[in-house]
């Protein structure tokens, strides 16, 4: 066997050392001169509705702080399962983004063979905006506050029926969290939509509802529902004299809509050091909060790991809502 010199030992050292560093130095190079060109931002719904408009809010500023353009690529289906599904796959370039909603946190306990996992497969960047969600009763059913209302209930069992949007989605949920925490068995009422769960509601059929804030503010104004509480962990901007649940009768409920800023697994983590400090520029932004308040939303700012803690405690939350709920889906 032949010997190795000490100078060709160093020199191979040296260039093994190098090759090992090129992935990394180009990567820095890469990121360093991030974004050169347009960044997608992945909706899981369709345009118009609040995670789409959330999104909008966002992205416009980023746009102009980055000097590129932002391109919104709305992918409905499945409840946010095939944008989802999508984005996982994507390049993890740092060109590309994706918008969960609180869907993304309720399907690991709903659903099977998803296709892609919320936690692992993406890295957080941000927390961003919050949908608030209104319990709403029919003017006929005699309570004026939440400890009122667990009250009535418990004594007239079987006789209160709350309607949500649709089976699993966010109102439902919250009601079933209510049924959990106040120890009563409000009937759940699914509806395709919350248009014709609030008009069920107005005209008598269902007694309780609890409404995205879009749904339940002009009948809170015109007096055709009587608001009880507002799900947020404070008093809502949308509500600002309706108590918080937890204020007013039942401490320690908790619940809203969401959505949030995701990266695909992979990304430079300089890149998404950027983007989250561009994004919290954004959200604290003086014309963004009332902008998004006028379309029912409140920003929610925050840091990836807040979000990655974040996303793990609505997981675990939703998941034992729906297991003691026995919650299905078609």
């Amino acid at each position: 066997m032949k010997s190795i010199t000490r100078r060709k030992a160093v020199t191979l050292l040296g260039a093994g050392l190098l090759a090992t560093a090129m992935p990394m130095t180009a990567s820095l190079a890469q990121s360093a001169n991030w974004p050169s060109k347009s960044v997608t931002f992945i909706v899981p719904f369709p345009a118009g509705g609040p995670v789409d408009t959330a999104a909008r809010f966002v992205t416009k500023p980023l746009a102009e702080a980055w000097s590129q353009s932002t391109v919104v690529d709305n992918r409905a289906g499945a409840g946010g399962i095939v944008a989802a599904r999508y984005a996982a796959k994507v390049a993890p370039d740092g060109y590309s983004f994706f918008f969960p909603a609180i869907h993304h946190a309720v399907h690991p306990s709903l659903r099977k063979d998803l296709g892609y996992d919320i936690q692992t497969d993406f890295e957080p960047v941000g927390t961003v905006a919050r949908f608030p969600i209104i319990l709403v009763v029919h003017p006929s059913v005699p309570v004026n506050n939440v400890k009122e209302l667990i009250d009535y209930a418990k004594a007239n069992p079987d006789k209160l029926s709350f309607s949500s949007s649709g089976t699993g989605g966010g109102t439902h949920l919250a009601g079933e969290l209510f049924n959990s925490l106040a120890g009563v068995k409000l009937q759940h009422i699914p509806y395709k939509g919350s248009a014709p769960a609030m008009q069920d509601l107005v005209g008598g059929q269902v007694q309780v509802m609890f409404a995205d804030a879009p749904s339940a503010l002009p009948f809170m104004k015109s007096g055709h529902v009587k608001a009880l509480g507002v799900g947020n962990p404070d008093r809502s901007v949308l509500a600002p004299d309706v108590p918080t649940i937890a204020e007013a009768g039942l401490p320690g409920y908790e619940a809203y809509s969401w959505t949030a800023l995701v990266a695909p697994k992979g990304t430079p983590a300089d890149v998404i050091t950027k983007v989250n400090a561009d994004l919290v520029n954004a959200l604290k932004d003086p014309q963004v909060g009332p902008a998004m308040a006028a379309a029912g939303a409140e920003p929610m700012v925050g840091s990836p790991d807040d979000l990655r803690q974040f996303l793990d405690n609505e997981i675990k939350k939703w998941g034992r809502v729906i297991k003691e709920a026995n919650i299905k889906v078609d």
